[in-house]
């Protein structure tokens, strides 16, 4: 029988129902949409797949298409696309109904993390406002990249490693998010970190996982075309647009080229290096909030990043919910008003004044729930990983009593058998 309370249930089954509302009016969206030049771009990449397959695509010459930067599961996704097409069905919606499902299966996640940590209003508060992000809408509706569902794939490795205690299951969800997109790879690193944290079994069965879906998704590239991979993909720096970030400050602030290009060029990797090293850090001190820790690096990716993208505006949209309802809202409301502007005039790489004044107060609050985040990490007690919901956590020793005087003394009363500890108060 579920140990669920009725309580909890009926406000697991709310959050179902507004996720599924969520995922079909993304899916409606989809399909009377034609998407940015991003679907068209997929569905060149999808036809040269089917050409030249999912492993030489790396070492092929696209002419007339852009970089094609993406790990090679995605190839097999496209790979399968273009199958579908042969049978009817229009690529269209169909290459944004991986995203708008991944969004379907976050918004479960962020009420599942939420609820170990926070009261059930709050958890269930969190899921129905990423269910209901507008930031998602835009980019997952809309857009239809990958990259929701690669930071499905990272916050359901967290959630598997720190609180279901499923680590081979977490170690392949942690290559399966780099092996849609290779962006959170800054969030692997400390999944081993909490991993090694729990101890060597839980370390070695984490890596086992990882290192099986790693080696039967990438092994094949890397043993045929490694050069192409590396260039296409570990290499790639993101596009060369300009409008939200580190980089459109320094240019609002005349910052010579020659420091921009230093920063998008080789710097980067030290930006990347800081970011990992964060996530690690928080990871390793306090393990039990990995779930926290890679929405938190997420975020800090984002706000980091030399790289301008609407569609990188989804890469903290739903983890900033399990830092907090109001830095997710704040974050979602600003941005998301941005995403359906640029979006609705269908310019998403030509923002005007007001979107980037808009797009500088969601940077701005951004950097906020970041904050918020790594506070609230810091400030909470140390904890060991938290066990599966159907075990309880282990309870501290309890002290020595101090000796009886001397003298009779009353028999002890018999413990009662059915009495159970009380709940350990979880802290926010």
């Amino acid at each position: 029988m579920s140990s669920l309370s009725w309580d909890a249930r009926k406000a697991r089954i709310v959050v179902l129902g507004v996720a599924a509302v969520a995922f079909l009016s993304k899916m409606a969206l989809a399909a009377a949409t034609q998407g940015p030049a991003d679907v068209r771009f997929f569905y060149g990449f999808a036809r040269a797949i089917a050409l030249a397959g999912p492993v030489r695509i790396y070492a092929e010459p696209l002419p007339h298409l852009p970089v094609y930067n993406h790990p090679p599961l995605a190839s097999w996704m496209l790979l399968a696309m273009e199958k579908l097409m042969g049978i009817g069905v229009p690529f269209a919606p169909m290459i944004r109904f991986p995203a708008c499902l991944a969004d379907f299966l976050t918004v479960l996640l962020v009420f599942e993390v939420v609820r170990r940590r926070r009261t059930l209003r709050t958890a269930t508060a969190c899921a129905l406002g990423a269910a209901l992000c507008p930031v998602l809408f835009g980019t997952s509706g809309y857009h239809g990249n990958t990259d929701s569902v690669a930071v499905m794939f990272a916050l359901a490795a967290a959630w598997l490693l720190a609180d279901r205690a499923r680590f081979a299951t977490a170690g392949v969800a942690a290559a399966l998010c780099i092996s849609v997109k290779f962006v959170p790879v800054v969030v692997v690193p400390l999944l081993f970190v909490a991993a090694w944290r729990v101890g060597r079994p839980a370390f070695a069965r984490f890596t086992a996982g990882f290192a099986a879906l790693f080696l039967a998704v990438w092994g094949p590239v890397l043993a045929t075309v490694p050069a192409g991979l590396k260039a296409n993909v570990l290499e790639y720096a993101g596009g060369n647009f300009s409008f939200w970030g580190v980089v459109q400050f320094a240019r609002w602030a005349e910052v010579p080229e020659p420091y921009i290009a230093l920063v998008r060029g080789p710097g980067h990797y030290l930006v990347v290096a800081a970011i990992v090293t964060l996530g690690a850090w928080l990871a390793w001190r306090r393990p039990a909030d990995t779930p926290v820790a890679v929405a938190v690096t997420l975020g800090t990716l984002l706000l980091l990043s030399t790289a301008s993208g609407v569609q990188y505006l989804a890469w903290p949209a739903a983890g900033l919910f399990l830092i907090g309802l109001w830095p997710g809202l704040a974050y979602g409301l600003v941005v998301g008003g941005v995403t359906t502007s640029v979006y609705g005039m269908q310019r998403p790489v030509h923002w005007t004044d007001t979107e980037m004044a808009f797009g500088a107060l969601g940077w701005a609050l951004l950097g906020a729930s970041v904050a918020v985040g790594v506070h609230r990490i810091l400030t909470a007690a140390p904890l060991d990983i938290t066990r599966p919901r159907t075990e309880p956590r282990p309870w501290p020793a309890a002290r020595p009593a101090a000796a009886a005087p001397p003298g009779p003394h009353p028999p002890a009363a018999a413990p009662d058998q059915t009495a159970r500890p009380a709940r350990v108060e979880k802290h926010p």
